[in-house]
């Protein structure tokens, strides 16, 4: 994955979510140039004691010790401050990043989810924001920090002589800004590798783990760990690049500020025998340099840790930024339902694939519709446009004679209930799962969903019953179980229209004529779409109709 932005606008972009919190920041800054100040006037302090001791004025220097004595406990109660600030902003911006994220991912569900890594997207959803606790903890108010402290300095190098302050803005300006860019721009690449190399070991984790099973049954389970070996070593080569190209600019720091050091010595030395200053300015103009380049060193140390973290900020902002392939309508018509069409629908997937071609269909107010026809020929698609879960490009689909891009998705929501060829069930009990269909059902209501499902007598054979968990993704269960659950569901939601999209595929004969008899017993009060290959579910239905070619 290449990024779409400099490191600057990924910085930018971060920036903007910190608003709800910037008095925080403004504080944090604040205590973080005091505390600075207050650590730079200690050994400047000390030296001009020094001074004035070799002077002959030892009173006077005993007079500093107080001063001096009280920005060290200064510098330790306003770096404690600026600390307990930096951690609160990083952490609560943290959870709201991540709120931001699990609604981005509710508003690309479900047309943009279908085609995401979804190992990936779990690495987004945790290393990579917490990974931005780097930046809003030690990034941002550093920064703000380093130059305010360097433009102070500034102003007390140019009182001591005029020729200081530009040497010392020379140290501040390559320590603080020109070596982490540089490395930046170098460890970029590595950066982006890791993230990535990342997600798609966390993807590749997940396909396993999952397919545990059928790996050990084929005997694959040495290729997939040799597969998760390499995987493993491609990020460990990254970041083992990373880590030394960390340590060249780290070292490189380090001789930078002893040769701005050394230039400042000799200035000094240049000064005093022209006369224009005296021994007090030279041991301060030494001293207060060597002891300011805490700040910007700072910012320099951040370029390796910073490398990750904006790659991360590259994935997260992507991700909020993407648009979703229908925008929920939060204003918009509330509806009753009493009839839907497709009038004359031409409809293609964003890869180009064309599906639907001038493709019509009523569903009245109450009855089965059959929809049948060979896979691929667009049934399913039909089936997520009723949804809106995609628009066509062009023709119509209305509920109750207006456009579905009229009317208030949550209203829409309400009168349908959608049963997909694959069941997601969660890590929880089979109540809760078929309560999703209505969550504030009663246990009589959800009993009598699973009856009309074919499910209740099963569920009356487990030791908790309807409290019995289920396992992730429902792997205690059988397909054909998960299927008459999804089924529950639909029959507990109080929907008016339940689209079904090969209901009974999973099932066993017996089942699958209790399933078609329940949904004869509803057809009074509900309309039900139908979309199966299979004769006896043909038989149900009122009208039928097939597809071919879209």
């Amino acid at each position: 994955m290449k990024t779409r932005r400099s490191g600057i606008r990924v910085m930018a972009g971060l920036i903007g979510l910190l608003r709800p919190l910037s008095p925080h920041m403004l504080l944090a800054i604040l205590m973080g140039v005091l505390g600075h100040l207050c650590a730079i006037a200690i050994p400047v302090g000390g030296a001009w004691a020094l001074y004035l001791v070799w002077a002959g004025e030892g009173e006077a220097a005993w007079r500093l010790f107080p001063w001096i004595a009280a920005a060290g406990l200064m510098r330790g109660a306003l770096h404690y401050g600026e600390q307990n600030r930096n951690h609160y902003i990083a952490f609560t911006l943290l959870k709201i990043i991540r709120d931001h994220v699990f609604g981005a991912l509710r508003r690309l569900a479900p047309a943009k989810m279908d085609s995401r890594n979804k190992g990936e997207l779990i690495s987004t959803v945790t290393s990579d924001i917490e990974l931005l606790e780097v930046f809003y903890a030690h990034t941002i108010s550093p920064i703000a920090i380093a130059v305010v402290v360097s433009l102070c300095m500034l102003g007390f190098f140019g009182w001591l002589h005029p020729w200081m302050a530009p040497l010392a803005l020379g140290a501040y300006v390559s320590v603080g800004a020109l070596l982490p860019i540089s490395a930046g721009g170098r460890m970029k690449e590595e950066g982006v590798q890791v993230r990535e190399g990342a997600g798609n070991l966390s993807a590749f984790l997940m396909d396993s783990l999952r397919g545990v099973r059928e790996i050990l049954r084929y005997g694959q389970g040495k290729d997939r760990l040799e597969a998760l070996d390499a995987r493993s070593r491609e990020i460990g080569e990254a970041q083992g690049k990373l880590a030394r190209k960390n340590g060249f600019y780290g070292g490189m720091t380090e001789m930078v500020i002893l040769l701005f050091d050394l230039g400042m010595l000799l200035l000094c030395v240049y000064l005093y025998q022209r006369g224009e200053i005296g021994l007090r300015e030279a041991l301060l103009a030494q001293v207060g340099l060597m002891s300011s380049f805490g700040p910007v060193a700072a910012l320099s140390a951040l370029a390796g840790s910073l490398t990750n973290t904006l790659a991360a900020g590259e994935r997260v902002l992507s991700l909020l930024e993407e648009q979703p392939e229908t925008a929920d309508i939060l204003v918009g018509a509330e509806v009753s339902f009493r009839q839907m069409e497709m009038q004359g629908v031409d409809f293609a997937y964003p890869e180009g694939t064309k599906v639907l071609g001038d493709f019509s269909l009523e569903i009245p107010e109450r009855g089965i519709i059959g929809i049948t026809g060979r896979s691929g020929t667009g049934k399913s698609t039909a089936l997520k446009l009723l949804m809106r879960f995609y628009d066509p490009q062009a023709g119509r689909v209305t509920l109750s004679g207006r456009d579905l891009r009229e009317i208030k998705t949550a209203s829409l929501r309400r009168n349908q209930a959608y049963v997909t060829q694959e069941t997601q069930l969660f890590n929880d009990s089979i109540e809760n799962n078929i309560r999703i269909g209505r969550m504030d059902a009663t246990r009589a209501e959800v009993e009598a969903a699973a009856k009309m499902a074919s499910i209740h007598d099963f569920i009356q054979t487990l030791p908790r019953g309807y409290d019995t968990g289920i396992g992730e993704m429902g792997e205690m269960l059988s397909s054909g179980e998960r299927q008459r659950i999804a089924l529950a569901r639909a029959f507990l939601s109080q929907a008016p229209l339940i689209l079904l999209d090969e209901p009974t595929s999973n099932l066993d004969t017996l089942n699958e004529g209790r399933i078609l008899k329940s949904l004869d017993e509803v057809r009074k009060e509900k309309s039900i779409v139908l979309v199966s290959h299979r004769p006896a579910v043909k038989a149900v239905a009122d009208r039928s109709f097939m597809v071919q070619e879209g």
